[in-house]
């Protein structure tokens, strides 16, 4: 096939459609179903790296300056008396950078250096994620310390292979958080009752200053499975373009053939982004 009558990856035309040359069986993750989530995470108290409630206590403002989702955690647990549904439940841990203004020895505002800390936030949905009744054995390689499940996917003459369960995947796009607040409240702990005390008595409630943060979080939950699908194929997916070393060229030159970020300068305005569908309209689309 010539250079010209090449597919590339990229929008096709009508003409395309018959350069189609064979149907090709694919293993491929598909989406059994998904749901979209925008939370917001109201007042979650944030647990520091460090002891930090002197500067809690003295504060006169706080401020978070950055936040970010630095892990996810997910299990399925199947529905009762629905068949192919689960349970997923998804905790986000979000790391914040906080900053304390306070007053020092002569009446100065000064600040702190931002101080690391944690919020922990929980998420249950119901999605459908089909169900199966078989054993999964994989191949994996010789050095691999994968757990092995019994003696019958190990064969002495040949590689191991490791059993896996048929339960559909969770996977979790997240966006970075947005700090809609973050203030000091006071938060009561239950302070637990000492030996000396009597065994009738209840324990004593503390209210302690913490920082407290609200915090808006969207997120894309799925549930995917590992099937075959049959698609079409025009041909296998050659480069269609070469790579660019890296030369020791004179770096004002390299320089100058990068185009000004003018967009950098001068953000788009309110016009020029595209304009989004109504929620109501969308709706509506979707039942038709």
């Amino acid at each position: 096939m010539s250079s010209k009558d090449q597919i590339v990856p990229g929008l096709i035309c009508g003409e395309d459609i018959c350069k189609i040359r064979e149907a090709v069986c694919v293993h491929v993750e598909k989406v059994y179903d998904n749901c979209r989530e925008k939370d917001c995470i109201e007042d979650a108290v944030v647990d520091f790296t460090e002891n930090v409630q002197d500067l809690i206590n003295n504060a006169v403002k706080v401020k978070t300056k950055d936040a970010e989702v630095v892990a996810v955690s997910a299990d399925l647990e199947p529905v009762p008396f629905k068949r192919g549904y689960y349970t997923v439940n998804v905790r986000y841990l979000i790391k914040v950078m906080v900053e304390f203004c306070y007053r020092d020895m002569n009446g100065n505002l000064v600040s702190s250096s931002p101080k690391v800390g944690y919020v922990s936030f929980d998420k249950t949905v119901i999605l459908f994620g089909s169900e199966g009744r078989v054993k999964i054995f994989k191949s994996v390689d010789s050095s691999s310390t994968a757990p092995l499940y019994g003696d019958s996917g190990s064969d002495a003459c040949g590689g191991s292979l490791v059993e896996q369960d048929n339960l559909p995947n969770v996977k979790v796009e997240v966006a970075e958080p947005l700090v809609l607040n973050t203030r000091i409240k006071r938060i009561h702990h239950r302070h637990p009752r000492t030996n000396d005390e009597d065994e009738n008595a209840e324990s004593m409630v503390i209210p302690q200053k913490r920082v407290v943060v609200t915090l808006g979080l969207f997120s894309i939950i799925k549930l995917v499975r590992l099937v075959q699908l049959l698609v079409p194929a025009f041909n296998f997916c050659y480069p269609n373009k070469e790579c660019i070393a890296s030369t020791n060229e004179d770096p004002c030159e390299i320089f100058d053939s990068i185009e000004f970020p003018l967009d950098q300068f001068f953000p788009p305005q309110k016009f020029e982004f595209p304009e989004e569908e109504p929620l109501e309209e969308e709706d509506k689309n979707r039942k038709r």
